[in-house]
């Protein structure tokens, strides 16, 4: 007799026969689950394990003895219940309807899956019940219709069999509620939103309806002409998406005899669990770009003196006060192709511009050039005229060797990377706080959580799998609330959304945690063993009443009370933070806020509570750990600490720099004084988009003596370049990943480098050898067995445990466990091992709106696009889907200005002024707009303002005054 296994806590069971084999199951099984336990197999359509049953399909029926045959799949086990699943009678009823739905189905030579992936499941029962489409004497019905107005999915109504298993992937596990059924009787097909083409609709391509479908009603389309085939007829490669921090697990089925990527899937991870997001399912064609860099190239000498070499990157190509930063005339913008010089579409740089500024060059060549430089910086002007930006798209391997070269190798700290302009302050407050800079739980565990805050996020474009992860827990009961200024996705599933003031965070969590405290929610027992500072945080948010922070906020004092009171109330809470919490001067004080709120209510250290910011890249957390920050070594041990100083001079052989080096925004600053930073190198890092204040940027890249650019792109900052290396894309390199749960996973190679570009770590180490370092690794887990030796955090990794999933960190045996979720179950990870409360006042933001710049600028992402948009826009599918640079306005800020929907505008600042179409949305706030910043034709950062929050350093990009101006179809501001 087979038992089914049963949890920890008692349940009552009941014991079956099943084609008389006894089971014995916890009471509720269905009998399809039981089956499965002895591996009998009941043939399904409807039926996926990952959703809800709902036996439409009658596939999986059996026979119980009834009067009916019973759906094995919702069908419960009952106590003595005797079970028969393959009778002559059950077989014949399956054949009957498998005829039955194939009578419809596309002729099998036609089928859009069957002729790609070939695993249409009907196809595969006919099979097993001998039927055929071309021997049946049923009628075939046609004319429910084609869809293809997704540019990657197409939907073929006709070879539906309504099993429903794409609205269930897209509502049980996507939680996007996209997909219905419209019509009556033969007319009835799947339908998206109120019957909308799928490309016109809500649909986020996400592709799970199609991973779920069991026929050719939904497949992908090929890409770039890529055509798909049957799974073994591929090559399989696991690996790791190579965009967000969530980092989900997915296969490339590789078609080697084309040289490329057919198509995407998930695969199971106890992160992810099979979910992708379009991104992931769909962007992967970027590497295959033919603007991919190729070959080493060095300056000619007639471009000199140095600058930028596009007139995109000039500034020169907009009208009206030279607002883009270097102005230009009228007759120099028409003079450009004969056109006006609007900036084409797209969004990329012209190489046509731009190459002819180059040669190419061998690699001994570009390297040698490279060392001599920053050699000569260095011994002419000192360490503190080198400095280096690494990058989260990177590996944890080749991260480290980057901040080993820039610190062994020249002397100096200045070396940082993209979390200066995403989660610097948040890894401030929690080193701070509770002494370490990554999540305390995982996205998943919100499962265990009564209630969640999200807050200055919007994961359903920035983190999608996670967020759908927090949709179905809130269909389990899980309250969620939400607090932005934008109303975004999120906000139609919260429970309690609080639409707060940009920059008024501080206010809002002061007057919750004084209702928490006056109403008596708080964990004494918790405070009192694990929490210091506490009279003073209580001396603090009494001058917050829900009262005063409603006035600061905008949200009202009942809302601050209802959300102090279910906070309080609950027995796990979970808060997930953002960028709009992250991106202020008050950034850091943001952060401490919510690790107060989590401290004094008892919610860190056990499951379903803790702090997690959602990072932002790929590898943005493992870049972290790897010590690509001016402030720390590896794994945040700090480089003005003697001690820790010591133990590095002795592993890497060389004198380090006792003092804190300068982060990306002081570097910059530093490039425009005297004696400030002459020689930088940069990996895979495009300051001149991502950084605030491009006119800023402009100016000091123009400035540097030398500067060294490696990436697989001409970047607009490459423009300013005296050597450009051809690195590896993410597709084309071995390497380890640390996701935002701290789940440090493999990447593996899938295509290799065109042309003359090499593997990032090699690169690095070639120069590393020209200025005299003693480098020999022969592989990326050298580095990393390196690298592990040195971060406790990471101890009992190695490249060879990490397996198909990854690991999580801290793990005391990855041979046998996935590591640890939820940390600080006994203590936190300062010295005391108590969590530090650093009470916050708010403060204004650094720029306020007036009557000449009325309107509060946010700025963020879209779903399809990502950073600086060098990899998605040039994804067919991603740039097909959001081709455009938008502003998003408020109905009532737009119709003030004469503006409607879609019509061209001019946003400006004090520092810029960027041509964009305008958005009318519902979901910003009066007062309030927001501009995506992937978009260098309409690059959001020429507006914002370069002040940083004084601890993490990190600059305000959420907040900065504009105002938007009608432009008349000519271009010129209308009068």
């Amino acid at each position: 007799m087979t038992t089914l296994e049963e949890p920890a806590t008692a349940v009552r069971t009941v014991t079956a026969e099943i084609d008389g084999r006894a089971v014995t199951v916890p009471e509720g099984t269905s009998i399809y689950d039981a089956a499965k336990a002895l591996d009998i197999d009941i043939p399904v359509l409807c039926h996926d394990e990952r959703y809800d049953p709902v036996g439409v399909c009658r596939m999986c029926v059996v026979d119980t003895g009834g009067r009916v045959f019973a759906a094995a799949c919702v069908r419960p086990c009952e106590d003595g219940m005797q079970v028969k699943t393959s009778t002559p009678e059950l077989e014949r009823n399956r054949a009957t309807l498998t005829e039955l739905l194939l009578s419809d189905q596309p002729a099998r030579a036609e089928d859009p899956k069957q002729t790609t992936t070939g695993d249409n499941l009907l196809l595969g029962l006919a099979d097993r019940f001998d039927v055929a489409k071309e021997t049946t004497d049923l009628p075939c019905g046609s004319g429910r219709g084609l869809d293809i107005s997704n540019p990657v999915i197409a939907v073929d109504h006709d070879a539906c069999i309504l099993c429903d298993r794409c609205v269930r992937a897209c509502d049980d596990i996507q939680g996007n509620d996209v997909i219905g059924r419209s019509g009556k009787g033969y007319s009835t097909r799947i339908a998206f939103d109120l019957n909308d083409p799928m490309g016109a609709s809500s649909c986020v391509t996400c592709g799970e309806c199609v991973q779920a479908c069991p026929t050719g009603a939904l497949t992908n389309k090929a890409i770039n002409n890529i055509p798909i085939r049957p799974r073994e007829e591929l090559d399989a490669v696991d690996t790791v998406c190579p965009y967000c921090g969530v980092g989900c697990a997915l296969t490339y089925y590789v078609d080697r005899s084309r040289g490329a990527i057919a198509f995407a899937e998930g695969r199971d991870q106890p992160g992810s669990k099979s979910r992708l997001c379009v991104k992931g399912r769909y962007g992967w064609d970027y590497a295959a770009s033919p603007q991919r860099l190729t070959m080493p190239l060095i300056r000619k000498e007639s471009s000199y003196p140095k600058g930028p070499l596009s007139a995109d990157v000039r500034g020169d190509t907009h009208n009206d006060r030279g607002r883009a930063g270097g102005g230009g005339n009228r007759s120099a913008r028409l003079s450009k192709n004969g056109k006006d010089g609007r900036r084409k579409p797209g969004g990329l740089v012209d190489y046509d511009e731009v190459l002819p500024h180059f040669r190419e060059a061998t690699w001994e060549e570009a390297l040698d050039l490279v060392a001599r430089r920053l050699k000569e910086i260095h011994a002419e002007q000192g360490a503190a005229a080198i400095a280096g930006f690494g990058s989260a798209k990177c590996s944890n391997e080749e991260a480290y060797l980057f901040q080993k070269l820039i610190r062994a190798g020249f002397g100096t700290n200045n070396v940082d990377h993209c979390t200066r302009l995403c989660h610097a302050s948040s890894v401030a407050a929690l080193f701070e706080g509770v002494g370490s800079g990554a999540v305390s739980t995982t996205y998943g565990d919100v499962a265990n959580a009564e209630v969640v805050i999200i807050t200055g996020s919007n994961p359903t474009a920035n983190h999608p799998v996670a967020s759908s992860f927090f949709k179905q827990a809130r269909r389990r009961g899980t309250k969620i609330i939400y607090v932005d200024p934008r109303a975004s996705t999120v906000a139609e599933h919260a429970d309690y959304y609080c639409q707060v003031k940009p920059g008024t965070d501080v206010a809002f969590y002061n007057g919750v945690m004084h209702e928490v405290i006056r109403l008596g929610l708080i964990d004494r027992e918790f405070i009192k063993a694990r929490v210091s500072n506490f009279e003073e945080l209580v001396r603090t948010v009494n001058d917050y009443p829900p009262e005063r922070a409603a006035q600061i906020t905008g949200v009202d004092a009942d809302l601050i009370r209802q959300v102090a009171r279910v906070w309080g109330e609950a027995k796990a809470g979970v808060i997930y933070w953002g960028m709009g919490i992250s991106q202020h001067t008050t950034g850091t004080d943001n952060a401490r806020c919510l690790i107060a709120l989590c401290s004094i209510t008892g919610n860190v250290g056990k499951p379903g509570t803790g702090l997690h910011p959602l990072r932002g890249q790929n590898n943005v957390q493992g870049a972290s750990d790897a010590g690509l920050i001016p402030m720390f070594y590896p794994d945040y041990q700090g480089v003005d600490r003697e001690g820790t100083r010591r133990r590095f001079e002795e592993a890497w052989g060389a004198e380090l720099d006792p003092e804190r080096g300068l982060t990306v925004t002081e570097i910059i600053g530093s490039v425009l004084k005297p004696g400030g930073v002459r020689g930088m190198y940069m990996l895979g890092e495009n300051p001149f988009l991502s950084d605030p204040n491009i006119n800023k940027v402009r100016k000091a890249l123009s400035q540097l003596d030398f500067l060294v650019v490696q990436d697989i792109f001409l970047t607009e900052t490459a423009e300013f370049a005296d050597v450009i290396l051809p690195a590896s894309s993410y597709l084309e390199k071995e390497g380890s990943y640390t996701n935002t749960d701290r789940r440090v996973q493999l990447g593996r190679k899938v295509m290799d480098p065109p042309g003359q570009a090499r593997v990032d770590w090699e690169i690095i180490q070639d120069l590393a050898r020209r200025i005299g370092l003693d480098w020999s690794y022969s592989s990326p887990g050298e580095v990393f067995d390196e690298m592990v030796a040195l971060m406790p955090s990471y101890a009992n990794l190695r490249h060879d445990n990490l397996g198909l999933s990854g690991k999580l960190y801290p793990n005391a045996d990855p041979d046998h466990s996935d590591g640890t979720v939820v940390l600080f179950d006994e203590r936190f990870n300062t010295d005391d091992g108590l969590a530090h409360l650093v009470p916050a006042h708010w403060l204004p933001a650094k720029e306020l709106p007036d009557a000449e710049y009325p309107l509060v600028l946010n700025t963020g992402r879209l779903l399809e696009h990502w950073h600086t948009g060098s990899m998605t826009r040039r994804s067919y599918a991603l740039d097909t889907i959001s081709p455009i640079a938008e502003v998003y306005m408020h109905p009532k800020d737009a119709a003030d200005r004469g503006l409607s929907h879609g019509q061209l505008a001019r946003v400006h600042s004090r520092r810029g002024a960027i041509e964009l179409q305008v958005r009318v949305s519902h979901r910003e706030q009066l007062g309030n707009c927001f501009i995506p910043f992937h978009f260098r034709e309409a690059a959001a950062n020429l507006l914002t303002i370069d002040e940083i929050d004084p601890y993490g350093k990190i600059p305000e990009f959420k907040f900065c005054a504009v105002q938007v101006e009608a432009l008349s179809p000519a271009g010129r501001v209308s009068e």
